[in-house]
């Protein structure tokens, strides 16, 4: 018989209870990306006493993630460890009692399904609409809810996605950013305490979904920016009858299909990949070069434009397509590309 004193506390919260433990106890949670949103929700999840978590990410820690991401450590930097090795190490002393699987992968269309197949519910801890795009075609498709988080600056957002019954991505978003007009984290910088209050409302979601309290679900999008202490909720609902969504209504996974999303070629004779983002139709170069200057010496004509952060060289071209010289892995360029151009 399995003990429930670890989770007295959490028990004697009267929107849980004993059975819906039990229930939290028998679920499987899926959190893709462990930086700053994933190390928070996986360590909540881990202590809420969830009974299967796999944690997927494609990177390794460096020193910059520790301002933010709170379950890494000088020594995990100086043995190298990839982030879903750390986690999982750290997480398994926490509880002995789950199954917390840190897989070091990068998630793409080609095995998005199989790494999420059986989840009850996964949690958005990346830092691209790329993969969010993808995880939305997913879970609509295979009928899995999943919660939306981002954080930027002071900023972050929230949305449960359940689908056929709430919005999908896909509805609120209805395409990809254009490239180099949407801030990332490595452009615009973030704050740690925005990543630990978004990334404790996704876990707070999570739970009451897997606790099956339906009635206590959010079916807002959520804003806050912890600098000027503002909350927002934004009513949505009617988002999903409004559009002709191409995958909740339409039932076409472009991204899933990789009809939509990246592409990636290793360049014969370089050290050098090239990135495309298949459904980037041009980016405006002065707008990128702007963005760029704080962080980086930027070169650009009409043509191209160039820049150097540390050892890798950036060459962005008017289509959107870039080459990223100083690595021949394709999982580092799609990551490199997604930190300093967006996705």
């Amino acid at each position: 018989m399995r003990s429930l004193e670890r989770y007295s506390r959490q028990i004697l919260f009267q929107h849980i209870g004993e059975e819906r433990q039990k229930l939290l106890m028998d679920s499987y949670a899926v959190v893709i990306g462990c930086g700053a949103l994933g190390t928070v929700s996986s360590s909540y999840l881990t202590r809420a006493g969830i009974g299967h978590i796999r944690i997927i990410d494609r990177d390794f820690i460096e020193e910059g993630n520790l301002q933010r991401q709170i379950l890494f450590d000088e020594n995990d930097i100086a043995e190298g460890l990839p982030k879903a090795v750390a986690v999982q190490r750290k997480l398994r002393r926490v509880n002995t009692k789950i199954n917390i699987e840190g897989i070091v992968t990068d998630v793409n269309y080609a095995n998005i399904e199989k790494l999420t197949k059986d989840a009850d519910i996964i949690l958005d801890g990346t830092d691209n609409f790329e993969t969010r795009f993808l995880i939305n075609d997913s879970c609509v498709k295979n009928n899995i809810p999943w919660i939306y988080g981002a954080c930027i600056g002071s900023r972050g957002l929230v949305m449960n996605i359940i689908p056929s019954k709430t919005p999908c991505l896909r509805c609120v978003f209805e395409t990809m950013p254009q490239m180099g007009s949407f801030p990332t984290c490595d452009t615009a910088g973030v704050i740690g305490p925005i990543a630990g209050i978004i990334a404790s409302i996704q876990v707070t979601e999570a739970i009451k979904i897997l606790a099956e309290d339906y009635e206590s679900i959010n079916k807002m999008l959520i804003e806050i920016d912890v600098w000027d202490t503002r909350f927002k909720q934004i009513d949505i609902a009617d988002l999903k009858d409004l559009n002709n969504c191409p995958t909740c209504k339409l039932h076409k996974y472009s991204y899933l299909e990789a009809k939509d999303g990246v592409m990636t070629t290793l360049l014969c004779g370089k050290n050098a990949v090239q990135v495309m983002c298949r459904n980037i139709s041009g980016i405006d170069l002065e707008q990128l070069a702007k963005r760029l200057a704080s962080i980086a010496d930027v070169r650009s004509n009409a043509f191209m434009l160039k820049f150097k952060v540390k050892d890798h060289e950036f060459t962005v071209f008017p289509d959107g397509r870039a080459i990223i010289t100083g690595t021949g892995d394709f999982s580092t360029a799609k990551g490199l590309y997604s930190k300093y151009l967006g996705m």
